[in-house]
Protein backbone atom coordinates (compact mmCIF):
# COMPACT_ATOMS: atom_id res chain seq x y z
CA UNK A 1 0.00 0.00 0.00
CA UNK A 2 1.30 3.48 -0.80
CA UNK A 3 2.16 5.67 2.14
CA UNK A 4 1.20 9.35 2.05
CA UNK A 5 2.80 11.57 4.70
CA UNK A 6 1.68 14.94 3.34
CA UNK A 7 0.61 17.63 5.78
CA UNK A 8 -1.69 19.65 3.56
CA UNK A 9 -3.18 23.02 4.50
CA UNK A 10 -5.25 25.70 2.83
CA UNK A 11 -5.27 29.34 3.93
CA UNK A 12 -8.81 29.73 5.24
CA UNK A 13 -10.36 26.95 7.31
CA UNK A 14 -13.85 28.31 6.65
CA UNK A 15 -13.43 27.21 3.03
CA UNK A 16 -14.41 23.69 4.05
CA UNK A 17 -18.03 24.74 4.50
CA UNK A 18 -18.29 25.51 0.79
CA UNK A 19 -15.77 22.93 -0.43
CA UNK A 20 -16.59 19.59 1.29
CA UNK A 21 -13.42 17.89 0.05
CA UNK A 22 -11.28 20.51 1.79
CA UNK A 23 -11.94 19.05 5.25
CA UNK A 24 -9.09 16.59 4.66
CA UNK A 25 -6.59 19.47 4.61
CA UNK A 26 -7.12 19.99 8.33
CA UNK A 27 -6.65 16.41 9.50
CA UNK A 28 -3.71 15.30 11.64
CA UNK A 29 -2.50 11.95 12.92
CA UNK A 30 -2.37 10.77 16.50
CA UNK A 31 -0.26 7.59 16.28
CA UNK A 32 0.24 7.57 12.52
CA UNK A 33 0.12 4.03 11.06
CA UNK A 34 2.96 2.67 8.98
CA UNK A 35 0.68 2.31 5.96
CA UNK A 36 -2.12 4.65 4.92
CA UNK A 37 -3.36 6.43 1.84
CA UNK A 38 -5.68 9.36 1.11
CA UNK A 39 -7.43 9.70 -2.26
CA UNK A 40 -10.13 12.36 -2.46
CA UNK A 41 -12.68 11.38 0.22
CA UNK A 42 -11.34 7.81 0.59
CA UNK A 43 -8.98 7.08 3.48
CA UNK A 44 -7.30 3.66 3.61
CA UNK A 45 -5.58 2.59 6.85
CA UNK A 46 -3.69 -0.59 7.62
CA UNK A 47 -3.85 -0.85 11.42
CA UNK A 48 -0.54 -1.77 13.02
CA UNK A 49 -0.54 -4.84 15.30
CA UNK A 50 -0.87 -4.48 19.10
CA UNK A 51 -2.68 -1.14 18.86
CA UNK A 52 -5.68 -0.14 20.98
CA UNK A 53 -7.48 2.53 22.99
CA UNK A 54 -8.45 1.40 26.52
CA UNK A 55 -8.12 2.57 30.13
CA UNK A 56 -7.97 0.44 33.26
CA UNK A 57 -11.41 -1.21 33.47
CA UNK A 58 -11.41 -5.01 33.96
CA UNK A 59 -8.04 -5.61 32.28
CA UNK A 60 -6.02 -3.19 34.41
CA UNK A 61 -3.89 -1.79 31.59
CA UNK A 62 -3.82 1.51 29.72
CA UNK A 63 -3.32 1.52 25.94
CA UNK A 64 -3.43 4.67 23.88
CA UNK A 65 -1.58 3.71 20.72
CA UNK A 66 -4.43 3.16 18.26
CA UNK A 67 -4.56 5.22 15.05
CA UNK A 68 -6.65 8.40 15.04
CA UNK A 69 -6.94 10.74 12.03
CA UNK A 70 -8.57 13.86 13.43
CA UNK A 71 -9.40 17.53 13.19
CA UNK A 72 -10.27 19.93 16.00
CA UNK A 73 -13.93 20.93 16.11
CA UNK A 74 -15.46 23.65 18.27
CA UNK A 75 -18.98 23.61 19.70
CA UNK A 76 -21.84 21.35 18.66
CA UNK A 77 -21.42 19.17 15.58
CA UNK A 78 -22.54 16.08 13.69
CA UNK A 79 -19.99 13.71 12.15
CA UNK A 80 -20.87 10.98 9.66
CA UNK A 81 -18.89 8.44 7.66
CA UNK A 82 -19.08 5.02 6.03
CA UNK A 83 -16.38 2.35 6.24
CA UNK A 84 -15.56 -1.29 5.54
CA UNK A 85 -12.73 -3.40 6.92
CA UNK A 86 -11.07 -6.78 6.50
CA UNK A 87 -11.73 -7.79 10.11
CA UNK A 88 -10.23 -11.19 10.90
CA UNK A 89 -8.84 -11.28 14.42
CA UNK A 90 -10.24 -10.75 17.90
CA UNK A 91 -10.97 -7.08 18.66
CA UNK A 92 -10.07 -5.77 15.17
CA UNK A 93 -11.90 -2.42 15.21
CA UNK A 94 -12.55 0.72 13.19
CA UNK A 95 -14.89 3.68 13.34
CA UNK A 96 -15.20 7.23 14.68
CA UNK A 97 -13.44 8.73 17.69
CA UNK A 98 -14.02 11.91 19.69
CA UNK A 99 -11.21 12.85 22.06
CA UNK A 100 -10.41 15.53 24.60
CA UNK A 101 -7.24 13.98 26.02
CA UNK A 102 -5.75 10.62 27.01
CA UNK A 103 -8.33 10.03 29.75
CA UNK A 104 -11.47 11.52 28.12
CA UNK A 105 -12.57 10.07 24.79
CA UNK A 106 -15.04 7.80 23.02
CA UNK A 107 -14.73 5.45 20.06
CA UNK A 108 -17.50 3.65 18.18
CA UNK A 109 -17.82 1.47 15.10
CA UNK A 110 -17.33 -2.19 14.23
CA UNK A 111 -15.43 -4.52 16.56
CA UNK A 112 -14.80 -8.15 15.64
CA UNK A 113 -15.49 -10.42 18.63
CA UNK A 114 -15.72 -14.23 18.59
CA UNK A 115 -16.04 -14.26 14.80
CA UNK A 116 -18.99 -11.84 14.77
CA UNK A 117 -19.15 -8.19 13.71
CA UNK A 118 -20.46 -6.06 16.57
CA UNK A 119 -21.54 -2.44 16.68
CA UNK A 120 -19.35 -1.23 19.53
CA UNK A 121 -18.84 1.86 21.68
CA UNK A 122 -16.28 2.62 24.37
CA UNK A 123 -16.76 5.75 26.47
CA UNK A 124 -13.85 6.75 28.68
CA UNK A 125 -13.71 9.24 31.52
CA UNK A 126 -10.57 7.98 33.22
CA UNK A 127 -12.07 4.45 33.19
CA UNK A 128 -13.34 2.84 29.97
CA UNK A 129 -16.71 1.17 29.58
CA UNK A 130 -17.74 -0.98 26.62
CA UNK A 131 -21.12 -1.50 24.92
CA UNK A 132 -21.65 -3.96 22.06
CA UNK A 133 -24.52 -5.39 20.05
CA UNK A 134 -24.10 -8.20 17.48
CA UNK A 135 -24.66 -7.07 13.88
CA UNK A 136 -25.73 -10.44 12.49
CA UNK A 137 -26.92 -8.89 9.23
CA UNK A 138 -23.66 -6.98 8.70
CA UNK A 139 -23.74 -6.05 4.98
CA UNK A 140 -19.98 -5.58 4.63
CA UNK A 141 -19.86 -1.93 5.70
CA UNK A 142 -21.22 0.37 8.40
CA UNK A 143 -22.46 3.94 8.26
CA UNK A 144 -22.17 5.92 11.49
CA UNK A 145 -23.50 9.27 12.65
CA UNK A 146 -22.50 10.96 15.92
CA UNK A 147 -24.10 14.15 17.20
CA UNK A 148 -22.51 16.27 19.90
CA UNK A 149 -24.81 18.62 21.84
CA UNK A 150 -23.20 20.26 24.85
CA UNK A 151 -21.57 17.57 26.94
CA UNK A 152 -23.49 14.67 25.39
CA UNK A 153 -22.86 12.59 22.28
CA UNK A 154 -25.50 10.43 20.58
CA UNK A 155 -24.39 7.50 18.41
CA UNK A 156 -26.53 6.19 15.54
CA UNK A 157 -25.78 3.52 12.94
CA UNK A 158 -27.57 2.79 9.69
CA UNK A 159 -29.35 -0.56 9.33
CA UNK A 160 -29.23 -2.73 6.22
CA UNK A 161 -32.62 -1.24 5.30
CA UNK A 162 -31.25 2.31 5.48
CA UNK A 163 -32.88 3.23 8.81
CA UNK A 164 -30.94 5.14 11.47
CA UNK A 165 -30.84 3.26 14.78
CA UNK A 166 -29.83 4.98 18.02
CA UNK A 167 -27.14 2.92 19.74
CA UNK A 168 -26.13 5.06 22.68
CA UNK A 169 -26.20 8.51 24.27
CA UNK A 170 -23.37 9.29 26.68
CA UNK A 171 -21.87 12.21 28.55
CA UNK A 172 -18.33 13.01 27.38
CA UNK A 173 -17.23 16.59 28.09
CA UNK A 174 -18.33 20.22 28.09
CA UNK A 175 -14.97 21.31 26.68
CA UNK A 176 -15.46 23.80 23.87
CA UNK A 177 -13.01 22.10 21.48
CA UNK A 178 -12.69 18.36 20.82
CA UNK A 179 -10.70 16.20 18.41
CA UNK A 180 -12.94 14.37 15.92
CA UNK A 181 -12.12 11.81 13.25
CA UNK A 182 -11.61 8.22 12.14
CA UNK A 183 -9.85 5.50 14.12
CA UNK A 184 -8.58 1.95 13.70
CA UNK A 185 -6.78 -0.53 15.94
CA UNK A 186 -5.74 -4.19 16.01
CA UNK A 187 -5.21 -5.19 19.66
CA UNK A 188 -4.58 -8.93 19.16
CA UNK A 189 -3.93 -9.70 15.49
CA UNK A 190 -1.26 -8.80 12.92
CA UNK A 191 -3.22 -5.81 11.64
CA UNK A 192 -5.90 -5.29 8.98
CA UNK A 193 -7.04 -2.84 6.34
CA UNK A 194 -10.02 -0.49 6.61
CA UNK A 195 -11.40 1.93 4.02
CA UNK A 196 -13.37 5.06 5.02
CA UNK A 197 -15.44 7.19 2.66
CA UNK A 198 -17.98 10.04 2.72
CA UNK A 199 -16.56 11.57 5.89
CA UNK A 200 -18.12 14.90 6.80
CA UNK A 201 -18.63 17.18 9.78
CA UNK A 202 -21.55 19.59 10.15
CA UNK A 203 -21.35 22.41 12.67
CA UNK A 204 -24.57 22.85 14.65
CA UNK A 205 -26.05 25.73 16.58
CA UNK A 206 -27.34 25.47 20.15
CA UNK A 207 -30.70 24.11 18.94
CA UNK A 208 -29.01 21.23 17.08
CA UNK A 209 -29.60 22.54 13.54
CA UNK A 210 -26.88 23.06 10.94
CA UNK A 211 -25.14 26.41 10.84
CA UNK A 212 -25.18 28.38 7.61
CA UNK A 213 -22.06 30.13 6.31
Amino acid sequence: MERDNGRRRIPNQNDRYVLPWAIEFFMNWFNEPQEWKQENDHLSIFADPRTDFWRKTHYGFVRHNGHFYYEKVTGNFEVETQFRGKYQNLYDQAGVMIRLDESTWMKTGIEFVDGIHHVSAVVTRDYSDWSVVPFYCYPGFLRLKLKREGGAVTIEYCSEEGKWIMFRTAYLSHAQELEVGRMAAAPEGPGFEVLFSEYRVKHLNSSGTELSF
